[in-house]
Order: structure tokens, then C-alpha cells, then sequence
């Protein structure tokens, strides 16, 4: 019979520390990013309608779709700002002036610009006040991006 010893225990459960960056270090496409910002406005989102009715083909056996809540959260640093797309109890976080962290928050694209969001791997953590002011003239969402196929000859 093996006994387990402590130390391989809690080897396994030791967890790394979050590497924190900044707004302006965010790049479309990338993810996994750990962010500390202020939120300095928020703006709810109408979702389209259509998407929460069950169509008239649907399979019945299928549970209705819940009421979706959208808000567009404009976040930043004292490096810049973006948009933050907020998610049903997310949106509740996101009030003006309070201060979040955002833990495995990734980059989406949005009509060419960059929107930055937290799906059901991250989180959203209301924290205590930041000292720091919000740097509102570098917004990354203001920035638009072109798919640009390269071949190669």
C-alpha cells in the first residue's frame, strides 16, 4: 500500500503568479492577458431580439435560450484605453470609476478594431481603488486593423 506524501500534494496545486500588463502592450489576436484597469464609462448594449426567441423549427427538447445582457465598458490605464465587451453578471461589475482585474482576458476583433473581453475561462474581480489615471488619449479601439493576406513567391 503507497502513501502519499504532503510535499508531492501540494506541488501539484501550487499556482504561478499572474504576469500583469498594461492596455497599451495589447495586440489583436492574443489572449490570456491579466489586466488591472478603471472603468470610466458604460453603456448597455441592445441585443438583438431575434437571437433570445426559439425558432419555429426548433428541436423542443432543447432548454430556452436566456436573456442575454451586453455592455460596452471603456477601460484603460495611465498607458490607454479600449473597449471592454461585458457579459450578462459582468455587466453589473462594470460601473464608472470602479476598479477591476481582469483575469484571462483575450482580444477581439470587431469590425476592424480591437474589443477586449472575458469569457467563461476568465473573470472579472472588482478590486480595491487604483491610484493611477485613466490615459483616455490612446484608445486601442479607435484603431483600425486590415486582414492582409501574404503569399509568398
Amino acid at each position: 500500500m503507497a502513501s502519499k506524501t504532503p510535499s508531492a500534494k501540494t506541488a501539484a496545486v501550487e499556482k504561478r503568479k499572474p504576469v500583469f500588463t498594461k492596455v497599451d502592450r495589447l495586440q489583436p489576436g492574443t489572449n490570456g492577458h491579466t489586466l488591472t484597469v478603471k472603468v470610466v464609462s458604460s453603456k448597455s448594449v441592445p441585443v438583438n431580439a431575434r437571437a433570445n426567441r426559439p425558432s419555429s423549427n426548433a428541436v423542443l427538447s432543447r432548454p430556452p435560450p436566456r436573456n442575454t445582457r451586453i455592455a460596452e465598458c471603456l477601460v484603460g490605464d495611465e498607458t490607454g484605453c479600449i473597449v471592454f465587451t461585458a457579459r450578462n453578471e459582468q455587466v453589473d461589475m462594470m460601473k464608472p470609476g470602479t476598479t477591476v482585474i481582469l483575469r484571462n482576458a483575450k482580444i477581439d476583433m470587431f469590425k476592424g478594431t480591437m474589443r477586449l473581453a472575458v469569457d467563461k475561462w476568465g473573470r472579472v474581480e472588482v478590486t480595491e481603488p487604483a491610484s493611477f489615471e485613466v490615459k483616455e488619449d490612446n484608445n486601442l479601439s479607435l484603431v483600425e486593423y486590415e486582414l492582409v493576406n501574404v503569399t509568398e513567391e
